[in-house]
């Protein structure tokens, strides 16, 4: 595998501790659990992957900032560099025993993502890039987005929100407009998989609102790099920092992003 010693130091830290959590996954009806908020849970699995992945990046790399899902964040000595953390993205997914999780890890440089790590230890399947190097899967496989050019031939992925969220009515005219147009439509439960497949052309597009910089963060450099366009749902959103957002191959990515901006 190339790359650069950040990306391979996030592989590393991405690798143990995918896993300590295959080891919890494959127990997980006595995994302790709880309550961060409404359908929003916290496991010790969780909590022990963060401290892992923090404890090998900030020691490979002491002077960078963090930020990550269960511990928040941190200014480093070094104010250009932010390690953008999600040691368990499908959690619920996770604690139903649904193997479809994923650790996420990405690095930004001056407000920008540099270089990113989706792993799916369930599946070994380790989804990299870095700025201008492309997207990979695992050790040496080139993955790109995918060529379709037709709606109706198109296979996208959301997130439904949860918990009766403020965006649940956007999502229900998403839905009421998009599904006629298109192949079919799916909800997984982890956007940083989500994304991932994107890149890979398994998914042809994604969008999704209310998520967090950890969600996201890898996931949009990934896409980017195997030639897929990224944007906010909105013009002048950041799709990272605001988690709007809306992903799609090239041919697609307009006259997906139209039927979204006007539901």
């Amino acid at each position: 595998m190339q790359g650069s010693a950040n990306l391979n130091l996030m592989i590393k830290a991405a690798r143990r501790a995918g896993r300590s959590l295959v080891k919890d996954f494959r127990e997980v009806e006595n995994l302790q659990v709880s309550m961060k908020g409404p359908g929003d849970f916290v496991t010790k699995a969780d909590q022990e992957a963060e401290r892992m992945i923090r404890e090998d990046l900030m020691t490979g790399r002491p002077t960078y900032g963090w930020l990550g899902e269960e511990t928040g964040g941190a200014d480093g000595a070094d104010p250009t560099r932010r390690w953008i953390v999600d040691p368990l993205d499908g959690t619920t997914n996770f604690l139903h025993g649904m193997p479809h999780w994923s650790v996420s890890i990405a690095l930004e440089h001056k407000g920008e993502i540099v270089s990113a790590v989706v792993y799916d230890p369930a599946k070994d399947e380790m989804f990299w890039a870095e700025k201008g190097s492309g997207a990979w899967l695992n050790d040496s496989r080139r993955i790109r987005v995918s060529g379709r050019r037709q709606m109706t031939e198109a296979v996208f992925a959301t997130g439904v929100p949860y918990a009766a969220k403020k965006t649940l009515p956007a999502m229900m005219q998403d839905l009421a407009r998009l599904m006629p147009t298109c192949s079919g439509m799916r909800q997984w439960g982890s956007a940083a998989l989500d994304l991932s497949y994107v890149a890979a052309g398994r998914f042809d597009g994604f969008w999704e609102r209310e998520l967090k910089p950890w969600d996201v963060a890898a996931g949009v450099l990934l896409v980017r790099e195997a030639g897929g366009m990224v944007s906010g749902l909105r013009d002048g959103q950041d799709p990272v920092e605001d988690g709007a957002l809306v992903a799609a191959n090239e041919g697609l990515f307009e006259p997906f992003r139209k039927i979204i901006r006007n539901a």
